[in-house]
């Protein structure tokens, strides 16, 4: 079985940067999806400071990504990515199963 999600060699780095920075405690970075957004859906991502028993754990190039388990029908499939931009740097989710992505590229949709 192929993972839920897979990681970018930009992505673990950061990932990697982000945990060593990281407030003691924190055991990994959890991606969850919530409503919102103008397509309906977005990304979260956040420090976690514990495992939740449905929680699926991804280790990847070094690091653990927990996702959360309402989230997974979302994500199977995605790769997780990290871009420097000039002005900004942000993950981005390619995503095989959205349907359609708001102009802002903050949310999708998946029917």
């Amino acid at each position: 079985m192929s993972p839920i999600i897979k990681l970018s060699d930009n992505a673990a780095s950061r990932i990697k940067e982000i945990m060593s920075d990281a407030h003691k405690g924190s055991v990994g970075v959890r991606v969850s999806v919530k409503s919102g957004g103008c397509a309906g859906m977005s990304y979260v991502m956040e420090y976690s400071k514990e495992i939740n028993p449905s929680d699926e754990v991804i280790e990847d190039k070094g690091v653990k990504v927990f996702i959360d388990s309402a989230a997974i029908m979302y994500l199977l499939g995605t790769e997780m990515d990290y871009k420097k931009e000039e002005f900004s740097s942000t993950f981005v989710f390619n995503n095989p199963n959205e349907t359609e992505r708001c102009g802002c590229g903050e949310s999708f949709k998946i029917d």
